[in-house]
C-alpha cells in the first residue's frame, strides 16, 4: 500500500455486526442500520454469502464434475472462488492469479484514455487474492481450512495465522487450521550426521520474527520478505505483494490479517540463508488499524521488524507503550531525498525507546533490494545466536489473554477423548502399546493370514495326507478365531468405538484428527530415537542389534488406521460370536458415513496382508444402502515402485489426502470414494470414482524376504484386477527397478486377460521435463514398448499361453495416448521448494484426458458395490494361490458364464423346437404322399425336404451367431469377463447345427423307409380290397330282387370273404441280426480282430448272460504300469467291470428308446448304437486303458441284445401291418355296407362314424403323439423345474441337493457309478411328477386335441367351399380336406377307401354327420384322457421323447474328471476345456490306498495346489506334479477350491456313508480328517450353494 494513502478498509471501531434472519441471508448492518457491511458485500459479489460462516465443506470440493476436470475461462465473479480452490487443490502455485474476470474492454485497452483505463480496470472485476483467501477461510469448515492451509503450504504460500473477523475488531488464532502441516528440515548442527527433523509446524519450537509497517511506508515488506526467504534459490513469492497480479487492488477484508511462513534449512550451507528454521509473520495493514494483532505479535515474537518512512504522533504513542522495546524492535527505514523531517521523527522515537543504532536499518535510494535484504539477513542471523524459540501452540495462552479467539478451543472435548484413549502410550514402546491396546491385529491375526495362505498352497504336507494337513490348518484357524473371540476389548478401543458411534460428523472429524495428530507426534518422537540408534549401531556394525532395531522401526508406526483396523476386527470377531454381536452391529454404518465424508478405508491390511472380508463387505453394503443403490464404481488405482510419488499423484489429481503413517510409506491398500457430479455421470457411467492407493512395489522392507517378488505379484494382480483404470507410475531414475515393475505389471494384466477383464493402462513417466520431452522421448517410448513386449513374451511362457507374444495382445496400448510425461514434483530444493506448476498442470491434463477417454475405452459397465464385493472376494481368494497359472473361479465370472449358458440353452431349445416342429410337419407331408406313388416320387419329396432343412438350419445358425454377437456387444452383462469362451459357443453353434442336421436327415430317411416298407403291404391290401369290393357288388347283383334274411346275407358274405382272403400273401421278414453283424464288422474293420470274431455267423446267442471283464481286456501298457496305480490310490479291481456295466446300461437304454415306439426297425439304429458305444469307450480309455479285445467282446454282447430287441420290434411292426390282419379289421364294416346297400337304407351317419373312428381317431392320436413331446418340454422349462434345466450348473446343484435331502445311499452309488443312467431316470421322474401334478398331461393332451379338432373342422369347411358342383361327391370332399391338413395330420388312404366304400349320401349330409361324429369322438377322447391316462404309457408312445430333449440340454459332453470322475459342466459340447464346480474325494470314485486298502479321502482340487505328484499310464511311468496336471490332461481345467468349504458337500457324503461305500467297493473305510466329522448337512448344502453361486431365493423348491 502506498505511503500516505488513507486505508481503504474502514475502521472497525464502533461497528456492530447484526445477523438478519433467513435461510441464506446475512445482512450485517452498521449502527445506523443503513449500509451492508464490507464483508457481506464482498461475499455476495463472489457468491459466497450462503456459505458464511464455515458452511463450505471439503466433501463438496472433492466431487468429480465437469468443473473439476475442464479448465474454463472465468466469466463471472462467483466463479472465481471455486476456480481458485480447484487450482489450489491441484497444488498449482498459479492459483493466486485466478482472481480476475475477463473483460471485453481488455481487447481494446490500448485505445483508452487514463479515465477509461481506470474504469476498465474496475469493470474487469479483479479480486485481491488476499481478500479471496480471507473470504474462503471465513466460509470454510474446519476440515476445508486445514486442507487449504496444507495445500498453500505445499505451494510455499504464507498461511493465515490470525484471521480477521472483518465485521468487528476480533480475529482468530488459526492453530487448528495449521495443525495438518508437517515439515521436514535439516538444521546445520545435524548436517554431519545427515539427520533431519520432522515435526508438526505448530508444535515446532522455532524463532519467530514479525514484520509490520506504519501508515507511512513506501516499501513493500512482503516483497522484501520474499527476497529474504527465496535466498539462493529462484525467487518465489511466498507473501503476496503489490507488484503481483491482483496485488495492486485495494484490499477490502484482508487488512489486519496476519500471515506466517517459515524458512527451513536443507542442510547445505551454500543454499541455506539461515542455519536453522525461522518463522516469519507478516501483518497486513498498518499497526494502528490492527493494534490487537500488533500487540499479539509483539508479545510472541523474538523480534519485530517495522517498515516505515516516518513515525506519526499516534504511532509514536503506540510504540512508546511497548515494554522492553529496545531488545525487540527493529526499524527498517526508507530514507527519501529531502526527508529530513521524516528522519527526525524516527530519531526521536529511537531515542525515547532506547533502540540501539544497530537495530535501525536505513535503506537509501542508492541501496538496492538485494543489498538491503543481505543486511537484514545478517541482523536476523545475529539474533538467532541467542534467541529463545517458541511454538505456535504455545501462543494460545497469550492470544486468549488479549481477547483473541482460538479456533482449536472448539475441539478440546475431542482432544480430551483422544488423550484418554492414548493414556499410557508415553511410558511404553509402540510395539508393546499395540500389543496391549490393539490385540486383535497382533500375532493371531498375522498367523491367521499365514494359515489361510498355507491352505491355498499346501506345501508342507510331510508325512500326513493332504486332506489331513488341510484339516489341521482349518482346525488351527478355528482355534485362532476362538482365541480372538475371548480377547477382552481394551478400555481405549471401547472408548474409540463409542466416541465414533456417538459423535456427529463435525465432532467425529475433530476426534479423528486429534487421534491422528497425537499418534503422529508420538510416532515421530519414537522413530527419531530409533533411527539415531540404528545409525549408531550401523557404525558399530552390531548385526544383531541392527536387525532388532530394524524390526522395531517397522513395528513402530501407529496411526488412526490401526484403530480403524482394530475396530473392523472387533466387528469381524463379534459377527462370528453368539454374544455381543448386537453391540457392534452399528459399526459398518458409522464407517460407511466416514467413507461418504471422504475418509479412506483400509481394505487390505498392510501388516498381515489380509482382508477382513466381513467388515469390508458390510461397510460397503451399508454405503450401498445409504446412496439408494446408486453405487456404480469406476475404480482407479496407481501402481509403482515405493517412494515414487504414487499417493502424491492421486492426491494432486483429485485433491484428496491419503494417509501415510508417520515415518514410513503406505502399507496395504486403501480405498477412497469420490462422488461423481450429475453433469458427468452419464459420460463416465458411474456414481462414484473409487481411488485405490497401495503400498509400493519393490519395497526395501520386504526385499529381504524370499517371497517378496511373489508378494508384489499378488498385490499387482489384485490391484489391476480390481481396477477399471490402472496408472503405472514409473520414475525414470532406476531402470532396473522399472524393468522389474514392468514384468510384474505384464504378468498381472495377462492374468486379467485370461478371465476376460481388460483394464485400461496408462504409464506415467515422472521427472521428465522439457517442452520437447514428448517428441524427443518417442525413442524412449518405443524402447518401453519393446521392453513390455519382451516381458510379455517371458510372461506368456511362464503363464503357458503361447498365443500371446506382444503387449498389445493383452491390452489396448498406444504409444502416443497411453504415455504421460510428468515433470518433477518440486520447483527447486526442498524443503523451501514449492510444488512445480508444471507438475500440477501436467497432472491436471492427464486427469482430464484419462476421464475423457475412460468411457470410450472401457469394455464393460461399472460394477455396483455388491458386484464389486463379489469380484474382490473371488479375486483375493485367487491371488492367495501360489501358482498363478490357475485362472480363478470368480463369482462374477461364474455368474456371467452361467447367465450366458442359460441364454444359450434357451436359444438352443428355440432352434430345436422349431426344427422339431418342422420335422413333424415334414414327416406328415412325406406320409401323406399318395400310397400309389412310386419310390422316385417319394425320394424326390424327401430330397426337397432335406434341401429345405439345410436352408432352415443355416438361417437358424446365422440367428444364433447374431444373438451371440449381440450378447457380447452388451455393456451391462459383464460379457468381457467371458470373452475367452466366445469361441467355445461359436463352435457349439456349429456343432449343434451339424447334430440337428444329421439327426433330422436320419429321421426323414427313417420316415421314407417306413413308408417304403409299408408300401408292399399296402399294395397287397389295396389289391385285395379291390377284389373284396368287387365281390360285394357282385353279391348285391346276384341277390337283387331276392328276399333274404340278415342271417342268410351274413352267411353268403362270410363265404365270399373266406374265399377272397384265403390266399392273401404276407411281407417277408428282414434278417436283422445278419445286418447288425455286418455293421459290427464294418465298425471294427480297421481293428486287429482275431480269428474267432471272423468265424461268428449269428449274434442271437450273444448277450444272453451278464458281461464279465477279464485280465486280457486291459492294454499291455496298463499291465506294465499296474504297480503305478498302487503307489498312492488304486481303483478297485471291479472298476473296469463297472465301466462295462455302465456302457451296457446306456446302450440298452438307447435300444429300448427305439423299440418302445410303434415304428419299424431302421438300418441307422445299429450305426447310431455303435457310434454311441465308441464315444463311451473313448471317454473311458484314459481311465481304463482297454484294448481291442475288450471293445469287440463288449460290442458283441451289446449287439446280441440289440439283434434280439430290433428283430422283435420288426416282427411286431410286420404283424401290426400284415395285409390279412388289416383287411380283417374292415370285415365288419364291409358286412354292414353290404346289408345297407341290399336294404337301400340311409347309412350316412354310420359311414361318417366309421370314417371318424377308422381314419380320424388314429390320425388324431398319431398327431398328438408326434407333437406332444415338444409341449411337455416347454412346460417343464417354464415350470418349477425351469431353474433346474436352465443350465448344467443349475441342474448339478439341484440334483445334488435332491440327493442330500433324499438321504439314500443307493441313489448316491447310482449317481456316482452310473451317472448317465441316473440323470435320465431323474429327468423322467421329474417329468412324471410334473405331468401328474394337477393332471397336467391330461390338460396338454386336451389342448392338443382341441387344436387338431379345430384344424379338422376348418379343413372340412374350407373343402366344402372349394368343391364345384361337378365335383361334389364325398371322396372328392375328403381329398380336398386332406390337402388342407397335409402338414398337420396323416389320414390312411386305405382306411379312407374302406370307410367310404359305396357311400350314397350327399356332401351336405355327410358333412353334418362328420361334425357330429367328430364332436362325439372329441368328448370320448376327453373322457378317456381324464379317467384312464397313464403318464409312463403316454411318454413311451411319443415320437419326440421329452426326457431325451431335456437330457441333451443338461448332459453336455459327458466327460468326467480324470481324478475323481465328476462330470463336466461346461456349456455346449465343443468347449476347449472341461470343468466342474465341485470335485469330490477320490474314494467316492472307488480310488483306494494300495497299502491300507482305505478309500482315498484326497481331493484333486487340493492336490493341484499342493506339491503332491501322480503317475499314470498317460505319464509313461514318470512322476508329474499335480500342479502340472494340464500337461497330461490338457482338456481339463481343475482350479483349487475357491474356499475351504467348497467341497464340504462331498466330504459330508463320504463321512455319512463311509462304511457303506467301503462295503460297496470292497475296501476299508476312508481315514477322513476329524474336522470332516463336524460338517453338518446344513453346512454341506450351504457349501454346495455357494460353490454353484445359487441364490436360494431365486430357486423354486
Amino acid at each position: 500500500m502506498q505511503s500516505g494513502k488513507k486505508p481503504l478498509a474502514p475502521s472497525n471501531k464502533g461497528c456492530e455486526i447484526q445477523a438478519i434472519r433467513g435461510s441464506h441471508n446475512m445482512a450485517a448492518v452498521s449502527t445506523e442500520g443503513q449500509k451492508p457491511t464490507v464483508l457481506f458485500d464482498f461475499l455476495s459479489n463472489l457468491g459466497l454469502q450462503k456459505y458464511y460462516p464455515n458452511k463450505l465443506t471439503l466433501q463438496s470440493l472433492l466431487e468429480v464434475n465437469k468443473s473439476s476436470i475442464y479448465e474454463k475461462v472465468v466469466l463471472s465473479k462467483d466463479e472465481i472462488p471455486f476456480y481458485f480452490l480447484r487450482k489450489l487443490f491441484q497444488i498449482n502455485a498459479g492459483c493466486r492469479s485466478c482472481t480476475r474476470v475477463l473483460s471485453s474492454h481488455e481487447e481494446h485497452e490500448d485505445s483508452l484514455d487514463l479515465l477509461d483505463i481506470y474504469t476498465a480496470c474496475e469493470s474487469a472485476s479483479t479480486v485481491h487474492p488476499l481478500d479471496l483467501v480471507v473470504g474462503l477461510f471465513l466460509c470454510a469448515d474446519s476440515s476445508l481450512q486445514q486442507e487449504m492451509a496444507l495445500k498453500m503450504s505445499l505451494c510455499q504460500f504464507s498461511v493465515p495465522l490470525l484471521l480477521p473477523h472483518c465485521s468487528n475488531n476480533q480475529c482468530t488464532l488459526m492453530l487448528w487450521a495449521l495443525r495438518e502441516i508437517v515439515k521436514e528440515w535439516c538444521p546445520h548442527d545435524l548436517r554431519q550426521t545427515r539427520g533431519f527433523v520432522e515435526n508438526n509446524i505448530v508444535q515446532a519450537t522455532i524463532p519467530f520474527f514479525s514484520f509490520v509497517r506504519l501508515k507511512n511506508c513506501s516499501l513493500s515488506k512482503s516483497h522484501f520478505l520474499n527476497h529474504i526467504l527465496s535466498g539462493g534459490q529462484q525467487n518465489h513469492n511466498m507473501f503476496l505483494h503489490r507488484d503481483m497480479e491482483g496485488g495492486a487492488r485495494p484490499r477490502r477484508i484482508s487488512n489486519t490479517l496476519v500471515e506466517v511462513c517459515w524458512f527451513l534449512p536443507c542442510g547445505r550451507a551454500n543454499l541455506d540463508i539461515f542455519p536453522e528454521p525461522v518463522a516469519f509473520a507478516n501483518l497486513r495493514g498498518d499497526i494502528c488499524e490492527s493494534l490487537t494483532q500488533f500487540t499479539f505479535l509483539y508479545e510472541v515474537s523474538n523480534a519485530i521488524f517495522i517498515f516505515l518512512d516516518k513515525i506519526e504522533d499516534n504511532e509514536h504513542q503506540v510504540l512508546r507503550a511497548l515494554q522492553d522495546a529496545k531488545s525487540k524492535i527493529y526499524f527498517l527505514v526508507h530514507r527519501k531525498e529531502n526527508g529530513w523531517d521524516d528522519m527526525a521523527s524516527v530519531k526521536k522515537t529511537q531515542q525515547e525507546l532506547d533502540v540501539p543504532n544497530g537495530s535501525v536499518k536505513i535503506k537509501d535510494s542508492w541501496v538496492n533490494v538485494a543489498e538491503f535484504c543481505q543486511r537484514l539477513c545478517g541482523a536476523i542471523k545475529k539474533l538467532l545466536r541467542d534467541v529463545k524459540s517458541t511454538s505456535i501452540e504455545n501462543m494460545t495462552e497469550k492470544a486468549i489473554e488479549l481477547g483473541l479467539s482460538v479456533d482449536e478451543n472448539q475441539t478440546l472435548e475431542q482432544k480430551k477423548a483422544a488423550e484418554e484413549i492414548m493414556r499410557g502410550i508415553t511410558v511404553r514402546s509402540i510395539p508393546h502399546y499395540k500389543k496391549q491396546e490393539l490385540p486383535l491385529q497382533g500375532k493371531n491375526w498375522r498367523r491367521l493370514s499365514q494359515l489361510e495362505r498355507k491352505a491355498c498352497r499346501i506345501n508342507d504336507v510331510a508325512t500326513v495326507g493332504v486332506e489331513h494337513y488341510k484339516a489341521q490348518l482349518q482346525d488351527e484357524i478355528r482355534q485362532i478365531w476362538e482365541a480372538q473371540k475371548k480377547q477382552k476389548r481394551p478400555r481405549g478401543m471401547q472408548c474409540f468405538i463409542d466416541t465414533l458411534a456417538m459423535s456427529d460428523k463435525e465432532r467425529r472429524t475433530y476426534f479423528l484428527k486429534w487421534m491422528k495428530f497425537i499418534f503422529n507426534t508420538h510416532s515421530r518422537e519414537k522413530l527419531t530415537a530409533l533411527r539415531n540408534k540404528f545409525k549408531e549401531q550401523c557404525r558399530n556394525k552390531d548385526a544383531k542389534l541392527i536387525a532388532e532395531i530394524d524390526q522395531n522401526l517397522s513395528e513402530s508406526s501407529l496411526g488412526v488406521e490401526h484403530y480403524m483396523r482394530e475396530m473392523g476386527l472387533n466387528y469381524e470377531v463379534s459377527m462370528q460370536s453368539d454374544v455381543g454381536a448386537e453391540k457392534l452391529v452399528h459399526l459398518p454404518a458409522v464407517a460407511a458415513e466416514m467413507l461418504l465424508d471422504g475418509y479412506p478405508l483400509e481394505f487390505l491390511d498392510g501388516d498381515a496382508s489380509n482382508i477382513p472380508e466381513k467388515w469390508v463387505k458390510d461397510v460397503l453394503m451399508e454405503l450401498h444402502k445409504k446412496v439408494g443403490g446408486k453405487s456404480r464404481l469406476l475404480v482407479l488405482a496407481v501402481l509403482g515402485v515405493q517412494s515414487t510419488g504414487k499417493s502424491t499423484l492421486l492426491n494432486t489429481m483429485f485433491g484428496v489426502h491419503f494417509p501415510v503413517s508417520s515415518g514410513r510409506c503406505t502399507r496395504g491398500a486403501y480405498m477412497l470414494f469420490l462422488r461423481v457430479g450429475d453433469d458427468i455421470q452419464t459420460d463416465l457411467g458411474c456414481d462414484f470414482i473409487l481411488l485405490i492407493d497401495t503400498e509400493g512395489l519393490k519395497s526395501p522392507e520386504l526385499a529381504q524376504l524370499e517371497d517378496s517378488y511373489e508378494h508384489d505379484n499378488q498385490l499387482a494382480t489384485f490391484v489391476i484386477g480390481l481396477s477399471d483404470v490402472t496408472v503405472i507410475n514409473i520414475a525414470m531414475e532406476n531402470a532396473v527397478e522399472m524393468k522389474d515393475v514392468l514384468q510384474i505389471v505384464v504378468h498381472a494384466i495377462m492374468r486379467m486377460k485370461q478371465i476376460g477383464k481388460k483394464p485400461i493402462c496408462h504409464f506415467v513417466h515422472q521427472n521428465v521435463a522439457g517442452v520437447s520431452a514428448h517428441t524427443k522421448n518417442m525413442t524412449e517410448r518405443q524402447h518401453l514398448l519393446d521392453q513390455l513386449n519382451e516381458m510379455t513374451e517371458i510372461a506368456s511362457e511362464m503363464e503357458r499361453n503361447p498365443l500371446i507374444q506382444a503387449f498389445t495382445d493383452v491390452v489396448d496400448y498406444d504409444l502416443e495416448h497411453n504415455n504421460w510425461n510428468i515433470p518433477g514434483l518440486w520447483h527447486g530444493t526442498p524443503p523451501m521448494a514449492p510444488v512445480n506448476i508444471g507438475y500440477s498442470e501436467a497432472v491436471a491434463e492427464f486427469k482430464k484426458n484419462l476421464l475423457e477417454t475412460v468411457g470410450k475405452e472401457r469394455s464393460s459397465v461399472c460394477l455396483k458395490i455388491p458386484e464389486f464385493l463379489g469380484w474382490m472376494r473371488s479375486l483375493w481368494e485367487s491371488v492367495k494361490y501360489e501358482n498363478f497359472i490357475f485362472s480363478f473361479r470368480n463369482t462374477l465370472v461364474a455368474h456371467t458364464y452361467n447367465s450366458l449358458c442359460k441364454e444359450f440353452s434357451q436359444w438352443e431349445w428355440e432352434m430345436r423346437k422349431e426344427i422339431l416342429s418342422w420335422q413333424t410337419a415334414a414327416e406328415f407331408e412325406i406320409l401323406n404322399a399318395s400310397s400309389e406313388a412310386d419310390s422316385e416320387t417319394c425320394d424326390a419329396v424327401v430330397a426337397s425336404k432335406k434341401s429345405e432343412l439345410c436352408g432352415k438350419i443355416e438361417a437358424h445358425k446365422g440367428k444364433l451367431n447374431a444373438k451371440l454377437y449381440e450378447y457380447y456387444q452388451k455393456k451391462d452383462g459383464r460379457v468381457n469377463l467371458i470373452e475367452k469362451y466366445k469361441t467355445d459357443f461359436i463352435n457349439c453353434i456349429t456343432s449343434l447345427s451339424n447334430d440337428i442336421l444329421y439327426s433330422v436327415n436320419i429321421h426323414l430317411d427313417r420316415v421314407l423307409a417306413r413308408k417304403t416298407g409299408l408300401k408292399k403291404a399296402q399294395d397287397i391290401q389295396r389289391e385285395y380290397r379291390g377284389v373284396i369290393e368287387e365281390r360285394v357288388m357282385k353279391l348285391l347283383s346276384d341277390f337283387k330282387g331276392c328276399s333274404l334274411s340278415d342271417d342268410q346275407l351274413r352267411e353268403e358274405f362270410d363265404k365270399m370273404w373266406a374265399t377272397t382272403t384265403a390266399n392273401v400273401p404276407t411281407v417277408n421278414e428282414q434278417d436283422i441280426p445278419a445286418y447288425i453283424l455286418a455293421q459290427l464288422r464294418k465298425n471294427v474293420l480297421h481293428q486287429n480282430v482275431n480269428e474267432n470274431f471272423r468265424r461268428i455267423k449269428n449274434l442271437m446267442h450273444f448277450g444272453m448272460g451278464p458281461f464279465k471283464t477279464r485280465s486280457d481286456h486291459v492294454d499291455s501298457i496298463r499291465k506294465k504300469f499296474e504297480h503305478m496305480y498302487k503307489d498312492n490310490c488304486q481303483r478297485s479291481n471291479n472298476n473296469l467291470q463297472l465301466f462295462a456295466d455302465n456302457v451296457i446300461a446306456t446302450s440298452i437304454q438307447f435300444i429300448l428308446d427305439k423299440t418302445k415306439s410303434n415304428g419299424d426297425y431302421h438300418d441307422s439304429f445299429p450305426r447310431d448304437l455303435l457310434q454311441r458305444i465308441d464315444e463311451l469307450l473313448d471317454q473311458g480309455y484314459k481311465c481304463h486303458q482297454t484294448n481291442t479285445q475288450f471293445e469287440i467282446d463288449l460290442k458283441l454282447h451289446i449287439c446280441g441284445i440289440a439283434a434280439r430287441e430290433f428283430l422283435e420290434m420288426h416282427q411286431r411292426f410286420l404283424s401290426n401291418n400284415d395285409p390279412r390282419t388289416q383287411l380283417e379289421k374292415y370285415k365288419g364294416q364291409y358286412l354292414l355296407d353290404f346289408l345297407d346297400l341290399y336294404k337301400e337304407t340311409d347309412h350316412c351317419q354310420r359311414k361318417a362314424n366309421n370314417f371318424v373312428q377308422l381314419c380320424i381317431k388314429p390320425s388324431i392320436e398319431d398327431c398328438i403323439n408326434r407333437s406332444l413331446g415338444i409341449d411337455i418340454v416347454d412346460e417343464i422349462l417354464t415350470s418349477s423345474h425351469s431353474m433346474t434345466y436352465s443350465s448344467r450348473s443349475c441342474f448339478q446343484y439341484d440334483i445334488q441337493k435332491e440327493l442330500l435331502l433324499k438321504d439314500d445311499f443307493n441313489s448316491f452309488v447310482k449317481y456316482i457309478s452310473s451317472y448317465e443312467t441316473y440323470v435320465k431316470d431323474q429327468i423322467l421322474q421329474h417329468i412324471c411328477q410334473k405331468m401328474d401334478q394337477d393332471k397336467l398331461l391330461c390338460k396338454l393332451k386336451k389342448k392338443k386335441l382341441e387344436d387338431v379338432v379345430c384344424k379338422l373342422l376348418n379343413a372340412m369347411e374350407q373343402a366344402t367351399k372349394k368343391l364345384s358342383d361337378d365335383d361334389r361327391d364325398i371322396p372328392n370332399l375328403i381329398n380336398q380336406m386332406r390337402k388342407y391338413l397335409i402338414q398337420d395330420i396323416v389320414i390312411s388312404d386305405e382306411a379312407q377307401q374302406h370307410s367310404l366304400f359305396q357311400i350314397q349320401s350327399t356332401c351336405e349330409s355327410f358333412t353334418q354327420s362328420f361334425f357330429a361324429a367328430l364332436t362325439t369322438l372329441k368328448e370320448t377322447l376327453l373322457d378317456e384322457y381324464s379317467n384312464t391316462d397313464s403318464t409312463t404309457e403316454t411318454l413311451n408312445k411319443l415320437a419326440i421323447k421329452p426326457q431325451n430333449e431335456l437330457f441333451k440340454r443338461i448332459f453336455g459332453c459327458g466327460q468326467q474328471c480324470p481324478f475323481c470322475n465328476v462330470p463336466c459342466e461346461a456349456g455346449g459340447k465343443k468347449h476347449k476345456k472341461h470343468h466342474a464346480a465341485v470335485h469330490r474325494p477320490q474314494g467316492l470314485g472307488r480310488c483306494q490306498d494300495y497299502k491300507t486298502k482305505d478309500l482315498a479321502e484326497s481331493l484333486c482340487t487340493t492336490h493341484v495346489q499342493s506339491n503332491m505328484r501322480f503317475r499314470t499310464p498317460e505319464t509313461q511311468g514318470k512322476w508329474v506334479d499335480y500342479k502340472d496336471y494340464a500337461t497330461i490332461f490338457p482338456d481339463w481345467h481343475i482350479p483349487p477350491d475357491p474356499t475351504m468349504e467348497a467341497s464340504d458337500y462331498w466330504k459330508y457324503v463320504l463321512v455319512r456313508y463311509n462304511k457303506q461305500f467301503a462295503k460297496e467297493y470292497g475296501a476299508n473305510p476312508a481315514n477322513v480328517p476329524k474336522a470332516w466329522n463336524k460338517i453338518t448337512k446344513e453346512e454341506a448344502l450351504k457349501g454346495l450353494r455357494e460353490t454353484f453361486g445359487i441364490n436360494e431365493e431365486s430357486v423354486n423348491e
